[in-house]
């Protein structure tokens, strides 16, 4: 009986503990900021994805840029997340990017789909401290 009741102690302690840890949040990271994107997104002299009409070939050229990011498996998630905007045959790539080699990579697929001259890249390459975040989000 005893070593039953010591059993039972020890597991509720142990679970209790657990709990504690599980539920306090890191003290060290840092809140997400995104306000320097915010601001460039409001900046109407930018192209935002809402403000892409219902051309056809706008929309075609979207989804075929869309879908090469999205058959690249060495692009990370970041990557296949990048916004593509298209407005009268000109294209914009917004978002981060895991390295500057993916930041050329996508370039080059936007390129070879739309031309050259047509495509604008607003991509970004992520920081530590975004990688940090993203991988602690993908752990959840």
């Amino acid at each position: 009986m005893k070593g039953t009741t010591l059993k039972c102690v020890l597991g509720l302690a142990a679970m209790a503990a657990t709990l504690g840890f599980a539920q306090s949040p890191p003290q060290d990271a840092p809140k997400p900021d995104n306000t320097a994107v915010n601001q460039r997104d409001r900046d109407k002299s930018q192209p935002t994805a809402d403000q892409q009409k219902e051309n056809p070939s706008d929309r075609e050229t979207v989804r075929k840029i869309r879908q090469a990011l999205v058959k690249d498996k060495s692009l990370s998630s970041y990557a296949h997340n990048i916004k593509v905007i298209a407005q009268g045959g000109s294209v914009t790539l917004k978002g981060p990017v895991r390295s500057e080699e993916e930041k050329q990579n996508i370039e080059q697929k936007a390129a070879e789909i739309a031309g050259k001259d047509n495509v604008k890249s607003q991509l970004q390459v992520a920081t530590k401290h975004d990688k940090h975040a993203d991988e602690s989000s993908a752990a959840h």
